[in-house]
């Protein structure tokens, strides 16, 4: 997981890449690429 502090761009990587609040903490998840995860902090 990579740790950004925009996730803008690597939001645009890929088109499945959804931006999720979980506790405080923005993340990018996809479900189709799981390697396109990235945190924000």
């Amino acid at each position: 997981m990579k740790v950004a502090n925009s996730l803008k761009t690597l939001k645009n990587r890929d088109r499945n890449c959804r931006v999720v609040r979980r506790k405080g903490r923005v993340y990018v998840i996809n479900k189709v690429n799981p390697r396109m995860k990235a945190r924000q902090g």
